[in-house]
């Protein structure tokens, strides 16, 4: 069978949320998303994209000539050949992460991978997506996000951790933009002791647009 994604966009730049924030990375953008959360910044990757075969995506990637790699979307595990893609990036070396809802499986995800998995709030209206049999599969490297855009979002968030992630380190807190002000955000977590960390999109704040993400 054809080895073959479709892609909205392969593109260089910073990237702008969890471990690696602040590191020139490849991204790409694959095309696709069976969520539609209220919040998404990316709704243009929805539909359209161009089909490429992976070889075609590794050498435009290559052509970059650097070592991290971020998937995202859209969901890219919408479309199963994108496991295929990042065994063969795994193999050439690249420091590969995946940025997943979370509401589909990521048990075949290469272990060499730094999964961000974005777990759904209220405010989303995707809650109910959120597979926490994928909590499974999570290793030390791996992050856990939640935006957030209120009080209520906070709240839960909390509980779910209490819940389903209190042996995880790498938990992540960001602020819907527009809409949830950082500092009241930042004197939630410390008003309730959260051993979370406060995640800016920094490309936000220098291009003002979705890119690093």
């Amino acid at each position: 069978m054809e080895s073959t994604l479709r892609i909205t966009e392969i593109f260089y730049s910073i990237q702008g949320e969890a471990s690696t924030s602040g590191l020139p990375t490849v991204f790409v953008r694959l095309t696709g998303c069976p969520l539609r959360c209220t919040y998404c910044d990316t709704e243009y990757a929805f539909h359209g994209g161009e089909k490429m075969q992976i070889a075609q995506i590794v050498e435009k990637i290559n052509a970059f000539n650097c070592p991290l790699v971020c998937i995202t979307g859209g969901e890219p595990l919408a479309q199963p050949n994108v496991n295929t893609l990042m065994d063969v990036l795994c193999e050439q070396g690249y420091q590969v992460s995946l940025e997943t809802s979370g509401a589909i499986d990521v048990s075949r995800v290469n272990s060499s991978v730094t999964k961000v998995i974005d777990i759904k709030t209220p405010s989303s209206n995707e809650s109910s997506k959120n597979k926490v049999e994928n909590f499974l599969y999570l290793n030390e490297k791996d992050v856990c996000k939640f935006v957030i855009s209120n009080e209520d979002d906070f709240d839960w968030a909390k509980h779910f951790i209490e819940e389903h992630l209190s042996s995880n380190p790498n938990i992540y807190f960001s602020p819907v933009t527009p809409g949830m002000d950082p500092k009241a955000l930042a004197e939630l977590i410390l008003r309730d002791g959260l051993n979370v960390r406060l995640q800016l999109q920094l490309h936000k704040y220098l291009w003002g647009d979705e890119r690093g993400r």
